[in-house]
């Protein structure tokens, strides 16, 4: 592990310890004798380094810092400190990493260095030599003398192995040994890199396509078609090697290493006329190993390999790497023929499933029921939406197939998946509720509007409005390439119109996304929503909604308090309420065709503190709408949906509602909270004025219901569960313990 030049270094630097009476020895130390090496003496001499100036100053170090045995210990052994056992831990951890066996010179001189605060460290710095410059110079030292041994060095070769078995995995040897699963669907695209093969130039198919859709999944078709000789006559030998960029990368420290492992690599493929390399994430490679200014990329040793057609080279990105980094590199790019490799409909990736299932059936021992993988296919694309057919359906496959054999207590010959085992695994997966899987469209639509009344009191004809809305767009009759309704909720705050969307989407099983509109004010704010322009800080991340709605196709999408927006961003709807899409900044566009766009307003609600309960001010809201919002925003509107102020009797409703989600939290203290009218209504004339609408009555049950239980149920008479009665006697709320 330690090289013998490195060993009598140690050596020196422990006799120079003890000859001193130095109680222990320390990495300056080391360093002290790592100086006087030829090869670091000659190195440092080449920067124009004055080294018996540095050596006279680090023993002075040494002999001012350094603890000295007393008189009667002189003759113990000096000991390690604990940074240098890190310095020579954290070196032979690099080793390891990088593969190699031996530690030199250079790397402990390197490992010392790369402590800030040592004062080895500090000393060359006053000097000007920085660390890097220390590696530089080994870089090139190491360059001119690297041969064929310091290959099989940087290989961490064993017997029989070369540079290309040790970097790359085998697709068409893995495929003889039926370790690939059959590729189902992807005739076409395998035939069009089989064509792109066959060329004399640029014979270099690129796959293109999002993440999941199955682009490495081509390649291992193309092992299995050679396997099975569906191949022209000149491939019926070919082998595929599939690059391991991090085989590749481990153990190129120094500069030129992972340019001298690449090479490698391309010299074997080159040199056998049917291998064919298959880089995955080829963008990655653009920019790879390039050290400082230095073009001298892995890409740019690529090209000429390329372009005279010596290599055959299958690469494979998504289209959002190939704009930002492959297209940009216009040489490399244009060696390369574009596959797309597009997302399968459903039908397709239902079949691809039925390919796969006998391979998944075996694996998890149990069947799969008619139906099941097309439930997977069908809900892993409505409810899975960061990734792609068919990986994410294969997903769903897999893992109710295992959740349904861990499930089972003893290994049962006839397990069987059922669609409710999928639904089951959906809704982990996604975070739904389980029956909102499954239960169709239609029959949530059917039930919708009395589903929302039990949830939201006092605003039946909003939500019916809302409600029509929906079912005329399900129905076909709804307005080409928009949103499934856009919507305009006005009147008083306090009155349900955060909570109507809020349960629309939760009714709906879909994702519920609000944005504050009070936070997009200003003018330079709006743009946070698409993206900032370039060459502004956060160019690359996307815009927050553009993200939200890509990452959660169906949403419930809330713009709380329109009015407080930019102007601007009213521009932004409109392109959304007319064309369902909304470009980002890098030209990405996100879909809203299956968005629910709610915006709600407080414009003309009376602002006079009025207590208790009033009649509506629908006039004043229509004319203060009518002002506000340009005739060309309001035409596009599927609905300007008015909430009424809220009467005494929805009050009281509203705190059954309260009072009966605050005992369902109690239920597993084994506590039940009832009510009386008196009570309700109490806290109903409390909880709400005209202003702020039903907002203080959370604050108001806090304060005179849940306070005066606290210490009750923590330290009292519910300490063990019990039954709670609210009443209100004498001006008080009063509980009933039983």
């Amino acid at each position: 592990m330690i090289s013998v030049e490195l060993q009598k270094i140690f050596a020196q630097s422990i006799s120079y310890a003890k000859a001193n009476s130095h109680e222990y020895i320390t990495q300056e130390h080391i360093f002290l004798y790592l100086l006087q090496n030829e090869n670091i003496f000659n190195m440092l001499e080449d920067l124009n380094i004055e080294l018996n100036e540095i050596l006279e100053k680090l023993k002075e170090y040494i002999v001012k810092n350094t603890p000295v045995f007393p008189q009667e210990l002189q003759d113990e052994d000096p000991i390690e400190t604990i940074t240098l056992t890190g310095v020579i831990e954290s070196m032979i951890s690099r080793l390891q990493l990088g593969g190699r066996e031996s530690a030199s010179i250079e790397d402990m001189f390197v490992a010392i260095l790369q402590d800030e605060n040592a004062y080895s460290t500090y000393l060359l710095k006053t000097y000007g030599l920085e660390r890097v410059d220390i590696l530089e110079e080994i870089s090139h030292g190491e360059e001119d003398e690297l041969d064929d041994e310091q290959d099989d060095d940087l290989f961490k070769k064993k017997k029989g192995e070369t540079a290309l078995s040790t970097s790359s995995v085998e697709l068409v040897a893995l495929a003889r040994n039926g370790e690939i699963d059959p590729v189902i669907g992807r005739t076409k695209e395998v035939k069009r890199v089989i064509e792109i093969l066959g060329r004399k130039k640029k014979n270099n198919p690129l796959l293109l396509g999002e993440t999941g859709v199955g682009k490495t999944a081509i390649a291992e078709a193309l092992a299995l078609e050679v396997v099975n000789a569906n191949v022209p006559i000149e491939l019926l030998e070919a082998k595929i090697y599939m690059l391991d960029m991090s085989s590749l990368i481990a153990g190129t420290k120094y500069r030129g290493d992972f340019e001298k492992k690449l090479k490698a690599v391309i010299k074997e493929v080159v040199q056998d006329k049917d291998a064919i390399l298959f880089i995955d994430e080829i963008h990655s490679i653009i920019g790879a190993g390039s050290v400082g200014s230095s073009s001298m990329d892995a890409s740019n040793i690529l090209k000429p390999f390329l372009s005279s057609g010596k290599l055959r080279c299958i690469g494979a990105t998504t289209y959002e790497e190939y704009r930002n980094d492959f297209s940009k590199d216009k040489a490399f790019s244009r060696r390369f023929a574009k596959v797309d490799v597009l997302e399968p409909s459903i039908d397709d990736a239902v079949v691809i499933l039925e390919g796969l299932k006998e391979t998944y059936e075996e694996f998890h021992r149990l069947k799969y029921e008619e139906g099941t993988l097309r439930l997977c296919v069908e809900l892993s694309k409505k409810f899975i939406n960061d990734r792609f057919l068919p990986d994410s359906a294969i997903d769903v496959m897999d893992e109710v197939g295992a959740a349904k054999k861990f499930k089972s207590k003893l290994l049962k010959k006839n397990l069987r998946v059922t669609l409710e085992d999928v639904e089951s695994t959906i809704s982990k997966m996604a975070q739904i509720p389980a029956k909102t899987a499954t239960k169709s469209d239609l029959t949530l639509l059917q039930s919708l509007e009395s589903n929302m009344q039990k949830k939201v009191f006092g605003q039946d004809e909003a939500i019916s409005t809302i409600c029509k809305a929906i079912k005329i767009n399900r129905a076909g009759m709804g307005t080409e390439n928009a949103p499934i309704g856009s919507f305009l909720f006005t009147g008083s705050t306090g009155v349900g119109k955060t909570e109507v969307a809020a349960t629309l989407a939760n009714q709906l099983g879909v994702n519920f996304e609000r944005f504050d509109m009070s936070e997009y004010g200003e003018a330079h704010t709006v743009s946070r929503l698409i993206g900032a322009p370039a060459g502004y800080v956060g160019y690359d991340k996307g815009g927050l909604l553009t993200e939200a709605i890509r990452k959660h196709p169906h949403t419930v999408l809330l713009l709380d308090e329109i009015e407080k927006a930019h102007p601007d961003l009213m521009s932004l709807l409109l392109q959304v309420m007319d064309n369902a899409t909304l470009t980002d900044n890098n030209g990405s566009v996100a879909s809203f065709q299956n968005v629910i766009l709610i915006m709600t307003s407080n414009l003309g609600a009376t602002e006079s503190n009025v207590m208790g309960f009033a009649k509506d001010d629908s006039l004043n809201t229509n004319k203060a709408v009518n002002k506000f919002f340009a005739p060309e925003f309001r035409n596009r509107l599927d609905a300007i949906v008015g909430f009424e102020q809220l009467t005494e009797d929805i009050v009281i409703k509203v705190v059954g509602k309260f009072i009966k989600e605050l005992s369902n939290s109690l239920k597993d203290k084994d506590i039940k909270i009832t009510i009386t009218a008196k009570a309700k209504k109490e806290l109903a004339k409390l909880g709400y004025d005209k202003k702020m609408g039903a907002r203080p009555l959370q604050r108001v049950i806090t304060k005179e219901i849940k306070e005066p239980l606290t210490d009750k149920i923590l330290f009292g008479e519910l300490k063990n569960g019990g039954i709670v009665k609210v009443d209100f006697i004498k001006n008080e709320f009063i509980f009933a313990i039983a």
